[in-house]
């Protein structure tokens, strides 16, 4: 199981908001069975086997081109813990039970 985050950006769009962008994505999110995510106001957290986040990403890639936009730039960063299972959840709830 990895865990990754994802922020799409479309670049010259004509506006500053990105937030009709970013609706879109969480629905390509919506529909995807083998993950788990959660929005966050810098990017998107996701959880899931790596082949289907690797598709994952290209869809979410493809979002802001479909919305007409001419350039988009994504950034992933990826976390493939091999030793033991790692979730989203027990990464948050480690750091808590340290405070």
């Amino acid at each position: 199981m990895a865990i990754a985050e994802i922020t799409v950006i479309p670049v010259g769009t004509g506006d500053t908001s990105v937030s009709a962008y970013v609706a879109e994505c969480q629905k390509v999110l919506e529909s995807q069975k083998a993950i788990k995510y959660q929005l966050t106001p810098m990017g998107t957290v996701i959880e899931g086997e790596m082949n289907v986040l690797l598709k994952t990403f290209q869809k979410l890639h493809e979002v802001p081109f479909q919305k007409g936009a001419q350039r988009v730039v994504t950034s992933i960063r990826i976390d493939d813990r091999r030793d033991k299972k790692g979730t989203m959840d027990q990464k948050i709830n480690s750091v808590i039970h340290k405070m």
